[in-house]
């Protein structure tokens, strides 16, 4: 499912490039060709269609995108483990020396520095 998504995303991707480049930013480009003979497609009306072609692939872009992010998250779900129990099964390697985990209790005289001897 997670591999038709990402072939989605690709198409969609192609045809909103093909989509940007063919259009002109001074209303020129594939309106352009049309304006000197037949009105039939006429002017505004490609310009129109080619931003409601850009709107409507960068969208369904967004959307694929968000769809793949929940497919993968909720795939791994039941095999995730945190860092803390990845820690936890480590296994120490022979010759590594072995380091206290937590700091040794102190007693409360232990604490106090002795007083100063006049």
């Amino acid at each position: 499912m997670n591999t038709i998504v990402a072939v989605l995303i690709v198409i969609a991707s192609i045809l909103l490039t093909l989509v940007v480049l063919v259009q002109n930013s001074k209303g020129g480009g594939l309106a352009a060709n049309f304006a000197a003979g037949n009105q039939t497609f006429g002017v505004r009306q490609t310009a129109d269609f080619l931003e409601k072609a850009t709107w409507t692939l960068a969208i369904s872009i967004l959307v694929l995108c968000l769809a793949s992010t929940a497919l993968i998250s909720g795939r791994s779900e039941g095999n995730r483990s945190t860092i803390p129990d990845r820690f936890e099964n480590i296994q120490s390697v022979p010759g590594q020396p072995d380091f206290p985990t937590s700091a040794p209790q102190q007693t409360p005289e232990e604490e106090l520095p002795p007083p100063p001897v006049q």
